[in-house]
């Protein structure tokens, strides 16, 4: 019963910096975008792409709670990252601006209680990740049915994941 889900873009994703190349966030947006196109009740951000730098969820959420202070805010996450926000920068503020709803795949338990989740919503399981989608792309592989088709025409548009950004 969410008035509009918000996918926010991440300009430098801070915790994955370092780990392998990144995307350029303007590629990343328009992917979004493309893929968004249409959906009803989905609306995509580059509000943290015009803040610059590294991008942290706690400012999105005050910069979001600042322009509606009246909205309440959920945070999605997947299982995978809700395992993860015990690392998360100025995680306390996080939990205080927005209900946390952690998203997990059918037949898959959660790792343990995480504090602060709020709510939990299971969807079906979809065996693909983002790390499948680039190799597949690189190796010439097709990845029709595992992305919309706007975001794959557009990786192929622009010679996305060719090989160095794996």
């Amino acid at each position: 019963d969410l008035d509009v889900v918000l996918l926010v873009v991440a300009n430098q994703p801070w915790q994955k910096l370092g780990d392998r190349p990144i995307t350029p966030a303007g590629d990343r947006l328009a992917m979004v975008a493309a893929a968004a196109a249409g959906v009803a009740g989905v609306a995509v951000s580059g509000l943290e792409i015009d803040r610059g730098g590294i991008t942290y969820s706690v400012d999105t959420l005050a910069t979001l709670h600042g322009q509606n202070p009246a909205a309440e805010l959920f945070l999605i996450v997947g299982s995978d990252v809700a395992a993860g926000l015990t690392t998360w920068e100025r995680i306390d503020e996080v939990r205080a601006l927005a209900s946390i709803v952690e998203v997990t795949r059918s037949g898959d338990r959660p790792k343990g209680e995480v504090p602060g989740i709020r709510h939990r919503v299971e969807i079906p399981r979809i065996e693909v990740s983002s790390t499948d989608v680039r190799q597949r792309v690189a190796s010439g592989a097709p990845i029709d049915f595992l992305v919309p088709s706007p975001a794959a025409s557009y990786i192929a548009d622009h010679g996305l994941y060719g090989g160095e950004l794996l």
